[in-house]
């Protein structure tokens, strides 16, 4: 099967490991993901119906409208990508008006923009919402067609939600897989915590994650979740079966030094599934 790449860049994105997480993930009739992000598992699956989840609000109207309005989003959208908008002084201005726009498909046009064309494809937002990622600096940036059709024609199957984990995890219906991709536990107690849109994803929340987890797969719903291997997520995961992947992350230490992070896959299986 062909891996299909999001229309969006998205730091942690799952594309580079779909092949495992394919491996892991149960069988059933809905995929439920509380933290959607970028889509990679969702583009890659196979599932009947999904329930895509996440925080952030901009995040899940650009995905509606992408789904509803795919010729319009498209043609309007490819207009921001020109020579004359990949230019410092048009960056910050169209930033600008993302952060005072109130019309649902101009932000979801201006979104796209921003993505393609800010730092690393950062999604930042400072505490007064405001999007902060400076200008990325780009020869060209990648206007994702293909991607978005693709991303259209498999979103008519899918709804798309914009609430908070938790909400996300109860009152599952029979026939469901949760996969859950959250923030990042720290890699130490010193550590700083990833932050999760505007509001911080803490160790209360990860416990708590683990908890819904657990409550599911004793309603016989099975959950997979994707973080760090780290003594901590090892402690938090003793419950469930744990699954090394190949170290794909670069993580920045002291002294600036760069060490490779594992990946660990936490499987909450149904018993006789």
């Amino acid at each position: 099967m062909k891996k299909n790449r999001a229309f969006l860049k998205w730091a942690g994105g799952k594309y580079p490991l779909l092949e495992e997480i394919k491996k892991y993930l149960p069988q059933g009739d809905c995929l439920i993901e509380p933290f959607v992000g970028a889509g990679s598992v969702f583009l890659n699956t196979d599932y009947s119906r999904y329930i895509l989840a996440d925080i952030n609000s901009d995040l899940i109207n650009l995905y509606n409208i992408v789904k509803t309005r795919t010729d319009e989003y498209v043609q309007e959208s490819r207009k921001l990508f020109t020579a004359e908008q990949n230019d410092e002084q048009a960056f910050y201005l169209n930033r600008g008006e993302f952060n005072q726009c109130r019309d649902e498909f101009r932000r979801a046009l201006l979104f796209l923009y921003l993505n393609r064309h800010c730092y690393n494809g950062l999604c930042r937002y400072n505490l007064r919402g405001e999007f902060n990622v400076p200008f990325g600096r780009y020869i060209k940036p990648y206007f994702p067609e293909e991607e978005l059709y693709h991303f259209a024609e498999r979103a008519q199957n899918a709804t798309f939600l914009c609430q908070s984990y938790d909400v996300s995890m109860v009152d599952v219906s029979a026939g469901s897989v949760v996969y859950c991709d959250p923030p990042y536990a720290p890699l130490s107690a010193t550590a700083n915590f990833t932050a999760y849109h505007t509001d911080s994803f803490n160790m209360v929340q990860q416990q708590h994650l683990v908890q819904l987890a657990e409550s599911l797969q004793g309603n016989r719903i099975p959950v997979l979740i994707s973080n760090h291997d780290t003594e901590l997520t090892r402690l938090l995961y003793q419950q469930a079966e744990m699954y090394k992947l190949q170290a794909r992350r670069s993580i920045s230490r002291n002294g600036g030094t760069r060490n490779k992070v594992d990946e660990l896959l936490a499987l909450y299986k149904v018993v006789g599934a």
